[in-house]
């Protein structure tokens, strides 16, 4: 089924009495346990409202990534999150869409300077599991009141409410960007550098550790404040060995393999995304035993990829953190951390209120 507008989608949804199956664009591959038929939000699409002066857009859910990364290429303006595209690790095709993106709260290396998608989100409209129709927040960021269901709704995987439009705060592209790679450094020291570079006045915009290729470290900005930054920050991180120097495309091309997870591509195995305290992540990856691994956001996200089959979770046993299983040939574990009874007292408790039937995506969270 393919609503072609909100009422459609409305009318569909108050009627219906089994399991639903969302999908934007097809390019992620989340599972859950039973049968349900899909409902495919594609032709919810268009942008609606954009406002380069005001740094604002508006858009249909079913929207193509693709086509508002053009529209805001052509004013030189971005969204502000580095949206991965993960198709290259997951073997998936099809089209990336902005619902699809807000429903798992997609943010990929700059997040630890401008923050995830949700921070991004000022308002949106979805219709709920009894059809009704919702709009919260608005084109400017002061204008959320009551619940923050744009909040919410980000990183809800589609359990609460099926998403028709969003909003978004948007960012200039940036003059310059310029990448220091520090080489040979393992994993702790790895860490503790970017740990320096991040506790700096230098502002940067992402960190990486890829090992056996270096550690990554971006700055951003007009070209004169990024050539001065970037030699100060190379002579802060000395310690840990000379840096090279990447710009222009080189740095672009050096961040987009990190943020689609390009090492994983083609490779056998399991794939988890574990967030954990940075100072945590080296002794955490000690105890996997993993195949490989790649750190973002200074070592808050580390992506793991294990043998087939592995309980990743069961192997780590309790940690500050939690892990989400991205990708599995035969998953042995559910999806998403199991979280605190009282926690998911709370999240059973919304599901309830905004999906009573129980009907979008059921069993995926919980």
């Amino acid at each position: 089924m393919r609503p072609a507008n909100e009422a459609e989608l409305s009318a569909l949804l108050q009627d219906r009495t089994g399991p639903l199956r969302i999908r934007g664009g097809g390019t992620r591959t989340l599972w859950f346990g039973g049968a349900a038929e899909v409902l495919d939000c594609s032709a919810l699409s268009g942008i609606t409202l954009y406002e380069p002066g005001a740094l604002t857009l508006v858009a249909g859910a079913g929207t193509p990534l693709a086509e508002v990364e053009q529209a805001l290429a052509a004013e030189s303006q971005r969204l502000a999150f580095e949206v991965p595209d993960l198709r290259g690790l997951l073997g998936t095709a099809g089209v990336s869409t902005l619902g699809g993106v807000v429903a798992a709260n997609a943010s990929g290396p700059r997040r630890l300077q401008a923050g995830a998608c949700r921070d991004s989100l000022i308002g949106l409209r979805f219709v709920d599991g009894s059809g009704m129709a919702v709009k919260n927040g608005g084109r400017v960021m002061k204008n959320v009141t009551g619940y923050d269901l744009v909040k919410l709704l980000a990183g809800s995987h589609g359990t609460l409410g099926v998403l028709t439009e969003v909003s978004f705060k948007l960012l200039p592209v940036p003059a310059a960007s310029a990448t220091l790679v520090l080489r040979g450094l393992d994993d702790l020291y790895a860490v503790q550098a970017m740990a320096a570079a991040l506790g700096s006045p230098f502002e940067v915009t992402a960190a990486a550790h890829w090992p056996g290729e270096g550690t990554f470290l971006r700055i951003e900005g007009f070209a004169g404040i990024v050539v001065y930054r970037s030699g100060r920050l190379a002579r802060l991180l000395a310690r840990f060995g000379s840096a090279d120097m990447l710009d222009g495309e080189d740095s672009a091309r050096q961040w987009q393999a990190i943020r689609d997870v390009a090492p994983f591509h083609g490779q056998p195995g399991d794939v988890w995304k574990l967030s954990v305290k940075p100072s945590d992540a080296p002794g955490l990856v000690a105890r996997i035993g993993a195949e490989a691994v790649l750190y973002d956001w200074g070592g808050g996200l580390v992506w793991v990829r294990t043998a087939p089959g592995t309980d990743l979770r069961a192997r780590l046993g309790a940690f500050d953190g939690h892990a989400t299983l991205i990708r599995a040939e035969r998953p042995v574990a559910p999806v998403f951390q199991p979280q605190p009874a009282a926690l998911a007292a709370l999240a059973t408790a919304l599901r309830r209120k905004f999906d009573p039937r129980g009907i979008l995506n059921p069993g995926l969270m919980g």
